[in-house]
């Protein structure tokens, strides 16, 4: 397997290529927590985000041939396993983008909610975005933890990147509100 992105373990992958258990066991320890996590930002629960990683390493190691090394394995992996979480939710049938007249026309710098980077914030932040509506919170998710930028967003959600910068400043409008209301009931 030759690769133009240089992995760190490309000797494990190449083994998972040959079908070697030992080397799919170590590349599942490497990757297992932050694929996990990114499934459970999206599906919100745990066990569906287990089993949804669980089948995405199993589909990773069948179809790794088609690996061509353009991209880090991880983002790779990642890709599958937020593919298998987006499939997940529309298997439930989940309206992923629910559409709120007064969040209609938005301006990119909408709001100035400040944010101290602490614990408790950190904390009031992740609550928050647990509250959004389903869109909103892959939305932001896929944009601001997993890094993919609205071209990406647009092509893994089937949707134009304008949609996606849209449904963004939506649900970043959202959580603002959310965060706002949270702060308000702590301050009571």
């Amino acid at each position: 397997m030759s690769s133009l992105y240089q992995n760190i373990h490309q000797e494990l992958i190449e083994l998972c290529g040959k079908n070697d258990p030992k080397a799919q066991f170590k590349i599942y320890k490497l990757y297992y927590k932050a694929m996990y996590n990114s499934s459970l930002r999206i599906v919100k629960d745990e066990a569906e985000a287990e089993d949804i990683m669980q089948e995405a390493f199993l589909s990773a190691f069948k179809n790794i041939s088609k690996y061509k090394g353009e991209v880090s394995f991880g983002a790779w992996l990642k890709r599958i396993v937020i593919n298998r979480s987006l499939d997940s939710l529309k298997k439930k049938k989940l309206e992923i983008f629910p559409l709120e007249d007064e969040l209609y026309k938005l301006k990119e710098d909408d709001s100035n909610y400040k944010i101290d980077d602490n614990k408790e914030q950190i904390e009031l932040i992740k609550h928050g975005m647990n509250l959004l509506p389903t869109g909103y919170r892959i939305i932001l998710s896929l944009y601001l933890l997993e890094g993919y930028d609205h071209e990406e967003i647009a092509q893994v959600m089937n949707v134009t990147a304008s949609t996606s910068r849209s449904q963004f400043l939506r649900a970043k409008k959202k959580l603002i509100q959310i965060l706002e209301k949270e702060k308000t009931k702590k301050l009571l």
